[in-house]
């Protein structure tokens, strides 16, 4: 499908493409040399998103797809003017995809234009795999599914071939001959480029399914994988003087199961879950008088997680004014986690996917209780509908119990309706009403929240209010913030420059005024604001923000420090750079400077990443705020470093070191992986938590963890 130069990519034909049966073994080596391969239909024409929106792709690509009675198989030439400009920083499994030429493949297996099963591999043959909900607004970065591959650096680019069991996906086996939803992504890193077979606008990325393109000829075939069994065994070592903390050897076992009740729905079942091979959270420095938002890390919960999302939720592309870091009805953290610190979990199930027209998420799960946490158990209802093909309509149910006898005894529940509309493919509409209610509650315990916004390709506006009652409290999810109403409206605009080094510039203008629920103005944020994209990603952020707080009482700043009662206003000017992080070496700066509460704050961001080969890569970053309240000056800083060595696509390490000047703690995370069967893994892990002021150890642990899947 040859595509024009400066055609818009969104109003060219979406193309089709015909898989053909293997006529003979495919083996997956990297070769396409199997006689089926040049039977099969050429796909080719690659338009470009970006830098160039509608323009050809660069570089010529060639994709095949064939298919036998278990596999579906994808084989690429991705061709090169010059080999030499091949970008393959890392080996490691789920590899930053933005940072690498990549081919990636998305597959709706249902075709309802939304929802996709998605695979990149770059030229070392590193794979990454995901799931994607909603045309992109939900994604599933934890799926991983059995698939194979084989990679091939030649003399004129690379080779790919990609073998995905259908047992690995999900899908209808009872209707032969019903298309799929498909697209590839080419992406040449060192060019900032990104070519999609089906052509979409630069303002989305693959899993925008909606303009997808299809595939067709594949017959009935048996259905997607029955079950999967995951044992785990570990063994750790841990000691220190924290409290809670002590001198102590564990032995445990559990188990994971997933079994698929139908091809639509799929039940996890985990006993005796342990998390002790995920990396630690990053550090924070709270210079805010709200609590401090920390992302879900943990693989149980991350996996299908956009299915529970309900809140403020983001959309690609679009300002909307607050996100999930602002508000989420439901939380995993809050299982299995209590002042950051882990408690045991029990164990528990999932059941996630589709009922009929319905999507359905239910989790229920049981900690065990510890000397100073009670047992609880922990419920999750999700239900969502799309109706009349714009309208998605949706509801939750939380319930936590504390399940042994306690003094402080107790329950929480959340409840909530949520709304959201997509109206012409660029305006937006999302509304949500939710409530709380728990053994002691009183006073306004409700949350709503209405928003319309508009993308196209030039203009970006949106209009947003929600309300937070004082009595809501979500003990199963997060709110930064209570007891107030927030109104928001932004515009800005997107100018595009085909062809040149400055690829968009984007002004934009954007409101925030909080009051409480008296209607008295507590907060009021005026920005102005300048981004300028680079062709090759890099973006050079510059804006002004106008501030007013009004604080009703004192809050506690850093240690002793008090910011007192009263009304201020001041200024702050803000300059962030990211250079491409597609490049060997790449760097961050962000800088601000100005008042903060009667005083002034100066703060300074630093990060550098340096991929010295497809090997090892390199970063380290530093935060330090300097603060004047007029009592002195002082200084919270923040600083951390990594190195990421893959031996190859099977074997990894990292190491992962952080200091918190603030708590005068020296954070430390060595990890090792080994792949040693498909989603079979051998870790071993030492963390350690240091006080630098007395030099003793408050946290250590070393940790000997081997999973094996078995499938059925």
């Amino acid at each position: 499908m040859p595509a024009q130069v400066g055609v818009d990519p969104e109003a060219l034909p979406r193309p089709s493409v015909r898989a053909r049966r293997a006529s003979g073994p495919i083996s997956v080596d990297g070769f396409l040399n199997e006689p089926s391969w040049a039977e099969a239909e050429i796909i080719s024409g690659f338009v470009q998103s970006k830098p160039n929106a509608g323009y050809p792709s660069s570089e010529h690509t060639e994709v095949r797809i064939l298919y036998d009675d278990e596999t579906l198989y994808v084989g690429a030439t991705l061709y090169y003017q010059d080999p030499a400009d091949i970008t393959l920083h890392s080996l490691k499994r789920d590899f930053p995809a933005g940072e690498a030429d990549i081919l990636g493949i998305a597959f709706d297996t249902y075709l309802d234009r939304s929802n996709a099963f998605m695979f990149g591999v770059n030229a070392g043959g590193a794979m990454v795999d995901l799931q994607t909900f909603d045309n992109g607004r939900d994604i599933n970065f934890a799926w991983d599914g059995i698939a194979d591959r084989a990679v091939r650096v030649h003399e004129e680019g690379w080779t790919a071939e990609v073998a995905v069991p259908f047992s690995t996906l999900r899908f209808d086996p009872n209707q032969p001959d019903r298309p799929w939803g498909l697209n590839f992504v080419r992406r040449l890193r060192h060019r900032g480029e990104d070519s999609f077979w089906a052509p979409i606008d630069r303002r989305y990325s693959l899993n925008r399914m909606s303009e997808a393109g299809t595939l067709e000829g594949l017959p009935a075939m048996s259905g997607g994988l029955n079950l999967l069994v995951k044992p785990f065994a570990l063994t750790a070592r841990s000691s220190g003087e924290a409290p809670g903390v002590g001198d102590a050897t564990d032995f445990d076992a559990g188990l994971d199961v997933k079994y698929a009740l139908s091809q639509g729905l799929a039940l996890d079942l985990t006993y005796r879950t342990d998390f002790s091979q995920v990396e630690v959270d990053d550090e924070q420095v709270n210079l805010t008088r709200f609590s401090l938002f920390f992302p879900e890390k943990r693989d149980f919960f991350v996996e299908n997680a956009g299915l529970f999302d309900f809140g403020d939720l983001p959309e690609r592309g679009y300002r909307l004014g607050a996100g999930l870091e602002d508000f989420k009805l439901f939380h995993s953290r809050r299982i299995g986690l209590e002042g950051g610190r882990p408690v045991p979990v029990l164990g528990g199930g999932r059941l996630t996917g589709r009922v009929g027209d319905w999507g359905v998420g239910f989790l229920n799960m049981q900690t065990r209780g510890t000397e100073d946490v009670a047992a609880e158990n922990f419920t999750a209802l999700r239900l969502r509908r799309t109706v009349f093909g714009n309208f998605q309509i949706g509801g939750m149910f939380l319930n936590r119990d504390i399940t042994e006898e306690t003094p402080r005894g107790g329950y929480s529940r959340g409840l909530g309706a949520d709304l959201y509309a997509r109206f012409w493919d660029r305006m937006i509409v999302q509304s949500y009403l939710a409530g709380t209610i728990d053994d002691g509650q009183g006073g306004n315990n409700r949350a709503a929240r209405v928003s319309v916004a508009w993308r196209d390709q030039f203009l970006n506006t949106s209009l947003m209010f929600r309300e937070i009652g004082d009595a809501f409290r979500p003990e199963m999810g997060y709110v930064r913030r209570d007891a107030v109403r927030h109104g928001y409206a932004t515009i800005g605009v997107h100018h595009r420059r085909a062809e040149s080094l400055l690829n968009e510039l984007n002004p934009f203008l954007e409101m925030h005024y909080i009051t409480n629920l008296a209607s008295v103005l507590e907060t009021r944020t005026g920005t102005a604001g300048f981004i300028t994209t680079l062709s090759d990603g890099s973006r050079l952020t510059l804006q002004y923000n106008d501030r007013f707080e009004r604080l009703f009482e004192p809050f506690r700043l850093l240690g002793d420090r008090m910011v007192p009662e009263g009304t201020y206003s001041f200024g702050e000017r803000v300059l962030n750079l990211q250079t491409s992080t597609g490049r060997i070496f790449s760097a961050m700066l962000g800088f601000s400077d100005g008042g903060y509460f009667g005083g002034t704050r100066r703060s300074l961001r630093l990060g550098a990443q340096w991929k010295a080969n497809h090997h090892i890569t390199l970063d380290a970053g530093t935060q330090d705020n300097r603060i004047d309240l007029g009592a002195g000056p002082f200084s919270a800083r923040i600083y951390r470093g990594r190195v990421e060595y893959a031996y190859s696509t099977e074997l990894f390490g990292s190491g992962f070191i952080q200091y918190n000047g603030v708590t005068d703690e020296l954070i430390t995370n060595i990890r090792l992986d080994y792949i040693h069967a498909p989603l079979s893994d051998l870790f071993l892990v030492y963390s350690e938590r240091r006080d630098t002021a007395t030099g003793g150890v408050l946290d250590r642990r070393f940790t000997v963890k081997l999973t094996r899947l078995w499938s059925f």
